[in-house]
C-alpha cells in the first residue's frame, strides 16, 4: 500500500518538474530575441485580379412571337432544348382556323380531319441556332402578336459590372474565372468578349458592362444567376518571390534585412520589386534564392505597463532583441 502511494506521489512530482522545465524553455526562447523567421526567396507564380460581380444572361435573347392572333396547337420543344435554324418550334391556328376546327370537331372526326388537311396551321420557326430558355405558352392557349411563345438564346454569358476605376485595366480577350453563387465550387474559364462604350450609374457608382464569355457553357448555367468574376490582370510564372511582410521601406526605397549567420549583424539590402498580390511580391533584382531574409514576427500581447489609459488589446511588439541592421 505504501509503495503504491509513493509511486503516485513520485508521478505527480515528476509531472510538476516537466511542466516547470517547459515553462523555463519557453520563457528562455522569448527572451533570446528569436522573434523572427528566416526564409529564402523562391520561384513561383503571381496572378493579380480585377474582382467584380455580374449576372448570367443570354448574349442574344430572341422572343418568338406569333405572326397572327390565334391558338397554340402544338409545341415541340422544352426549356433547355437545343434548336437549329429552320426548326419548327410550334404550330398555331389563326383565330379563323381555330373557330373552324372547333365547329368541325362538334360534328365528327372525318370533318375535323378534312379541315385540318385543307386549312394548314401556321408554324413558328427558329431563326437561329440556340437554346430554349423560356417556354411561356402551353398548347390550347390563345395568343396575340405581342405574346412570346418561346424565348431563345444563342448562348449564355455573364454581364459583369466593372467600376470606372478598374475599367482601364480590362482588355479584350483577357482571361477570367467565373463562379456562381449557386455553385461556388464550380470554376468556369472565360474571356472578356466586349467592353461597353457607354457607362451606367448603379447606386451612385459609375460602372461599365463587360461581357464575359465562357469558353464552354456548363449545363448548370441558368439565366439570371448571380456570378462572381475574377478578371486576370497580370499573370507571371517562374518569378522570384518573397512574402510582402519581408519588405521594409525608407527614403532609400524598399529593402530587406539579410541574415549573416554566426550571430553577425543583419545587413540591409535594397531590392527592386515588381507585381504583388495579397501575400507575395516579385523580386526583380537585389536577391537570389541563396539569400536568407529576416521577417519580424509581430505578436499581440496585453500591455503590462501600469500607465493609465493604455489599451491591453492594442498590438504590441515584445521587448526583445532584434537583428541589428547595418546602414
Amino acid at each position: 500500500m505504501w509503495n503504491k502511494k509513493r509511486n503516485i506521489i513520485l508521478g505527480i512530482v515528476a509531472g510538476i518538474i516537466v511542466m516547470t522545465i517547459l515553462v523555463i524553455v519557453v520563457k528562455h526562447k522569448q527572451n533570446t530575441g528569436e522573434n523572427f523567421t528566416l526564409l529564402n526567396p523562391e520561384y513561383g507564380e503571381i496572378k493579380t485580379f480585377i474582382s467584380t460581380t455580374g449576372t448570367v444572361q443570354p448574349q442574344n435573347r430572341l422572343a418568338i412571337k406569333p405572326p397572327v392572333s390565334g391558338r397554340i396547337e402544338e409545341i415541340f420543344v422544352h426549356e433547355g432544348d437545343t434548336v437549329t435554324v429552320g426548326q419548327t418550334l410550334a404550330l398555331m391556328s389563326s383565330t379563323e382556323r381555330a373557330a373552324l376546327l372547333d365547329a368541325a370537331r362538334a360534328q365528327d372526326n372525318e370533318t375535323l380531319t378534312y379541315w385540318k388537311e385543307v386549312y394548314k396551321p401556321t408554324p413558328l420557326i427558329s431563326p437561329i441556332n440556340g437554346t430554349v430558355i423560356v417556354r411561356g405558352i402551353e398548347p390550347g392557349q390563345t395568343v396575340t402578336t405581342t405574346d412570346a411563345v418561346i424565348v431563345l438564346s444563342d448562348r449564355l454569358i455573364v454581364k459583369a459590372q466593372v467600376d470606372e476605376t478598374d475599367i482601364g485595366k480590362v482588355r479584350l480577350q483577357q482571361t477570367a474565372n467565373i463562379s456562381l453563387d449557386a455553385y461556388p465550387q464550380v470554376k468556369v474559364r472565360a474571356i472578356v468578349d466586349h467592353i461597353a462604350y457607354e457607362s451606367k450609374i448603379v447606386n451612385n457608382v459609375t460602372i461599365y458592362e463587360v461581357d464575359i464569355l465562357p469558353v464552354k457553357v456548363p449545363p448548370i448555367f441558368r439565366s439570371g444567376m448571380s456570378a462572381n468574376i475574377d478578371i486576370i490582370e497580370q499573370n507571371k510564372e517562374h518569378i522570384l518571390l518573397m512574402p510582402l511582410e519581408a519588405v521594409k521601406q525608407d527614403n532609400g526605397g524598399p529593402f530587406v534585412l539579410l541574415a549573416q549567420g554566426n550571430n553577425k549583424e543583419a545587413v540591409r539590402r535594397v531590392v527592386e520589386l515588381g507585381i504583388s498580390d495579397d501575400k507575395n511580391v516579385e523580386i526583380i533584382s537585389g536577391l537570389t534564392t541563396q539569400d536568407t531574409i529576416i521577417i519580424d514576427n509581430y505578436t499581440y500581447q496585453p500591455i503590462k505597463d501600469s500607465q493609465q489609459g493604455s489599451n491591453p488589446f492594442m498590438p504590441n511588439r515584445p521587448r526583445q532583441q532584434q537583428p541589428q541592421r547595418r546602414q
